[in-house]
């Protein structure tokens, strides 16, 4: 585990995660597909937000997953819902993070459209 940190394109969110980018995944669902997400997962306790009053929510589907985004500049950096155990949990955007060099992380691919 690292700590990791943040933001969205215009900088009126940004965030730290303590998360192991060893274990990034590519979702093909409609919402993952579509925007490029690469996610991280980390306990919601891992990650700390500023500038919270700048994100927006969007739900769809079950409208268990809260997935956020800045309400200025549209960029999504994470999610929020509940792992199966009921314990909160946040998807991070790997491409928001500062200083990653994405052609070093290898995602795995996850079926998410068939779920």
């Amino acid at each position: 585990m690292a700590l990791h940190k943040g933001s969205c394109h215009c900088g009126k969110v940004a965030f730290e995660v303590e998360a192991d980018l060893r274990q990034v995944i590519e979702c093909n669902c409609s919402i993952c597909r579509k925007k490029g997400y690469w996610l991280a997962f980390a306990p919601r306790e891992a990650l700390t937000v500023s500038g919270e009053e700048n994100l927006s929510t969007y739900t769809f589907n079950t409208h268990t997953i809260r997935h956020r985004f800045c309400a200025h500049c549209g960029a999504a950096p994470f999610g929020e819902g509940s792992q199966p155990t009921g314990e909160a949990m946040a998807a991070i955007n790997v491409r928001c993070l500062d200083d990653i060099d994405l052609s070093e992380i290898k995602p795995a691919p996850f079926n998410g459209r068939d779920r």
